[in-house]
Protein backbone atom coordinates (compact mmCIF):
# COMPACT_ATOMS: atom_id res chain seq x y z
CA UNK A 1 0.00 0.00 0.00
CA UNK A 2 2.99 2.34 0.46
CA UNK A 3 3.26 2.63 -3.33
CA UNK A 4 -0.31 3.93 -3.68
CA UNK A 5 -0.69 7.71 -3.65
CA UNK A 6 -4.33 8.89 -3.90
CA UNK A 7 -4.85 12.33 -5.44
CA UNK A 8 -8.23 13.13 -3.88
CA UNK A 9 -7.04 16.59 -2.86
CA UNK A 10 -6.36 17.51 -6.51
CA UNK A 11 -9.83 16.58 -7.73
CA UNK A 12 -13.02 18.62 -7.88
CA UNK A 13 -14.69 18.51 -4.48
CA UNK A 14 -18.01 16.90 -3.75
CA UNK A 15 -19.32 20.30 -2.61
CA UNK A 16 -18.46 21.85 -5.99
CA UNK A 17 -20.11 19.02 -7.85
CA UNK A 18 -23.27 19.11 -5.73
CA UNK A 19 -23.54 22.88 -6.23
CA UNK A 20 -23.25 22.43 -10.00
CA UNK A 21 -25.83 19.65 -10.05
CA UNK A 22 -28.05 21.39 -7.48
CA UNK A 23 -28.57 18.27 -5.42
CA UNK A 24 -27.25 16.49 -2.34
CA UNK A 25 -25.58 13.20 -3.16
CA UNK A 26 -26.76 10.17 -1.20
CA UNK A 27 -26.70 6.40 -1.50
CA UNK A 28 -30.25 5.08 -1.29
CA UNK A 29 -29.86 1.37 -0.53
CA UNK A 30 -32.94 -0.86 -0.74
CA UNK A 31 -32.60 -4.36 0.67
CA UNK A 32 -34.94 -7.29 1.18
CA UNK A 33 -35.75 -10.75 -0.12
CA UNK A 34 -35.74 -11.63 -3.81
CA UNK A 35 -39.17 -10.70 -5.15
CA UNK A 36 -39.91 -8.15 -2.43
CA UNK A 37 -39.97 -5.31 -4.99
CA UNK A 38 -36.56 -3.66 -4.54
CA UNK A 39 -35.61 -3.34 -8.20
CA UNK A 40 -39.13 -2.37 -9.24
CA UNK A 41 -39.20 0.44 -6.68
CA UNK A 42 -35.71 1.71 -7.51
CA UNK A 43 -36.46 1.71 -11.23
CA UNK A 44 -39.64 3.70 -10.68
CA UNK A 45 -37.91 6.05 -8.22
CA UNK A 46 -35.09 6.76 -10.67
CA UNK A 47 -37.55 7.58 -13.45
CA UNK A 48 -39.35 10.01 -11.19
CA UNK A 49 -36.18 11.69 -9.92
CA UNK A 50 -34.84 11.92 -13.48
CA UNK A 51 -38.04 13.65 -14.54
CA UNK A 52 -37.48 16.12 -11.70
CA UNK A 53 -34.00 16.92 -13.02
CA UNK A 54 -31.88 14.93 -10.56
CA UNK A 55 -28.73 13.12 -11.70
CA UNK A 56 -28.84 9.50 -10.55
CA UNK A 57 -27.46 6.06 -11.20
CA UNK A 58 -28.98 2.66 -10.41
CA UNK A 59 -26.81 -0.22 -9.18
CA UNK A 60 -28.71 -3.51 -9.29
CA UNK A 61 -27.60 -6.87 -7.93
CA UNK A 62 -28.19 -8.91 -11.10
CA UNK A 63 -26.66 -6.25 -13.34
CA UNK A 64 -23.45 -6.07 -11.33
CA UNK A 65 -23.16 -9.86 -11.13
CA UNK A 66 -23.21 -9.77 -14.92
CA UNK A 67 -20.12 -7.55 -14.94
CA UNK A 68 -18.10 -6.18 -12.04
CA UNK A 69 -19.07 -9.02 -9.71
CA UNK A 70 -19.07 -11.82 -12.27
CA UNK A 71 -17.41 -14.86 -10.78
CA UNK A 72 -18.68 -14.28 -7.26
CA UNK A 73 -20.93 -16.98 -5.87
CA UNK A 74 -23.40 -16.95 -3.00
CA UNK A 75 -21.31 -18.12 -0.08
CA UNK A 76 -21.14 -15.71 2.85
CA UNK A 77 -17.61 -14.72 1.83
CA UNK A 78 -18.63 -14.01 -1.77
CA UNK A 79 -21.75 -12.14 -0.69
CA UNK A 80 -19.63 -9.96 1.58
CA UNK A 81 -17.19 -9.22 -1.24
CA UNK A 82 -20.13 -8.42 -3.52
CA UNK A 83 -21.40 -5.84 -1.02
CA UNK A 84 -17.90 -4.43 -0.41
CA UNK A 85 -17.42 -3.76 -4.12
CA UNK A 86 -20.89 -2.22 -4.45
CA UNK A 87 -20.23 0.04 -1.46
CA UNK A 88 -16.90 1.22 -2.88
CA UNK A 89 -18.51 2.04 -6.24
CA UNK A 90 -21.39 3.79 -4.46
CA UNK A 91 -18.89 5.90 -2.51
CA UNK A 92 -17.32 7.06 -5.78
CA UNK A 93 -20.70 8.19 -7.09
CA UNK A 94 -21.43 10.13 -3.89
CA UNK A 95 -18.03 11.82 -4.10
CA UNK A 96 -19.00 12.84 -7.65
CA UNK A 97 -22.22 14.47 -6.43
CA UNK A 98 -24.47 11.77 -7.93
CA UNK A 99 -27.45 10.12 -6.22
CA UNK A 100 -26.80 6.38 -6.18
CA UNK A 101 -29.85 4.11 -6.02
CA UNK A 102 -29.06 0.52 -4.99
CA UNK A 103 -31.14 -2.66 -4.98
CA UNK A 104 -29.41 -5.61 -3.32
CA UNK A 105 -30.68 -8.39 -1.05
CA UNK A 106 -27.95 -7.58 1.55
CA UNK A 107 -29.14 -10.36 3.88
CA UNK A 108 -26.91 -9.90 6.93
CA UNK A 109 -26.47 -7.06 9.40
CA UNK A 110 -22.70 -7.46 9.08
CA UNK A 111 -22.95 -6.74 5.33
CA UNK A 112 -25.03 -3.63 6.01
CA UNK A 113 -22.51 -2.47 8.62
CA UNK A 114 -19.71 -2.98 6.08
CA UNK A 115 -21.52 -0.84 3.51
CA UNK A 116 -22.20 1.79 6.17
CA UNK A 117 -18.54 1.92 7.17
CA UNK A 118 -17.34 2.31 3.57
CA UNK A 119 -19.93 4.81 2.37
CA UNK A 120 -20.31 6.71 5.65
CA UNK A 121 -23.49 6.58 7.71
CA UNK A 122 -24.18 10.23 6.92
CA UNK A 123 -24.23 9.44 3.18
CA UNK A 124 -26.41 6.33 3.33
CA UNK A 125 -30.18 5.95 3.43
CA UNK A 126 -31.14 2.37 4.31
CA UNK A 127 -34.56 1.23 3.10
CA UNK A 128 -35.92 -2.16 4.13
CA UNK A 129 -38.36 -3.57 1.59
CA UNK A 130 -40.28 -5.93 3.83
CA UNK A 131 -42.16 -8.89 2.42
CA UNK A 132 -42.60 -12.42 3.75
CA UNK A 133 -40.81 -15.37 2.20
CA UNK A 134 -44.20 -16.94 1.44
CA UNK A 135 -45.43 -13.92 -0.53
CA UNK A 136 -42.15 -13.54 -2.40
CA UNK A 137 -42.34 -17.23 -3.26
CA UNK A 138 -45.86 -16.77 -4.68
CA UNK A 139 -44.67 -13.84 -6.78
CA UNK A 140 -41.51 -15.65 -7.93
CA UNK A 141 -40.86 -13.01 -10.58
CA UNK A 142 -37.56 -14.56 -11.72
CA UNK A 143 -38.49 -18.19 -11.16
CA UNK A 144 -35.80 -18.51 -8.48
CA UNK A 145 -38.05 -19.87 -5.73
CA UNK A 146 -39.21 -22.73 -7.93
CA UNK A 147 -35.63 -23.42 -8.96
CA UNK A 148 -34.41 -23.28 -5.35
CA UNK A 149 -37.13 -25.70 -4.23
CA UNK A 150 -35.75 -28.31 -6.61
CA UNK A 151 -32.19 -27.70 -5.39
CA UNK A 152 -31.17 -25.62 -8.39
CA UNK A 153 -30.03 -22.56 -6.43
CA UNK A 154 -27.35 -22.95 -3.77
CA UNK A 155 -27.55 -20.91 -0.56
CA UNK A 156 -30.86 -19.33 -1.55
CA UNK A 157 -31.71 -16.44 0.78
CA UNK A 158 -34.64 -17.10 3.07
CA UNK A 159 -34.33 -20.84 2.60
CA UNK A 160 -30.81 -22.31 2.87
CA UNK A 161 -29.30 -18.93 3.84
CA UNK A 162 -30.93 -16.69 6.42
CA UNK A 163 -32.15 -13.14 5.88
CA UNK A 164 -31.64 -11.05 9.02
CA UNK A 165 -34.29 -8.33 9.49
CA UNK A 166 -32.56 -4.97 9.94
CA UNK A 167 -32.35 -3.37 13.38
CA UNK A 168 -32.64 0.30 12.48
CA UNK A 169 -33.44 1.08 8.83
CA UNK A 170 -34.27 4.67 7.95
CA UNK A 171 -37.49 3.58 6.26
CA UNK A 172 -39.53 0.36 6.04
CA UNK A 173 -41.71 -0.32 2.99
CA UNK A 174 -44.01 -3.30 3.43
CA UNK A 175 -44.88 -4.32 -0.11
CA UNK A 176 -47.05 -7.15 1.15
CA UNK A 177 -49.49 -4.74 2.78
CA UNK A 178 -49.00 -1.63 0.64
CA UNK A 179 -49.41 -1.15 -3.10
CA UNK A 180 -46.47 -0.38 -5.35
CA UNK A 181 -47.86 3.10 -5.99
CA UNK A 182 -48.15 3.92 -2.28
CA UNK A 183 -44.74 2.40 -1.51
CA UNK A 184 -43.18 4.48 -4.27
CA UNK A 185 -44.84 7.64 -2.97
CA UNK A 186 -43.47 7.02 0.53
CA UNK A 187 -40.01 6.28 -0.87
CA UNK A 188 -40.01 9.32 -3.16
CA UNK A 189 -41.10 11.71 -0.40
CA UNK A 190 -38.51 10.35 2.00
CA UNK A 191 -35.62 10.51 -0.48
CA UNK A 192 -36.59 13.94 -1.80
CA UNK A 193 -36.23 15.41 1.67
CA UNK A 194 -32.59 14.29 1.77
CA UNK A 195 -31.40 15.18 -1.75
CA UNK A 196 -33.15 18.44 -2.54
CA UNK A 197 -31.29 21.69 -2.05
CA UNK A 198 -33.73 24.38 -1.02
CA UNK A 199 -32.71 27.79 -2.40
Amino acid sequence: MSDIHPIYDHMLSRTEREAKLRQRAKVVWLYGLSGSGKSTLVTALEQRLFADGFVTTHLDGDNLRDGLNRGLGFSDADREENIRRVAEVSKLFVQSGIICLNSFITPKESFRALARDIIGAENLLEIYVECSFETCMKRDVKGLYKKAASGGVANFTGQASAFEPPAHPHLVLNTEQTSLEDSLESLYSFVLGHIRIVA
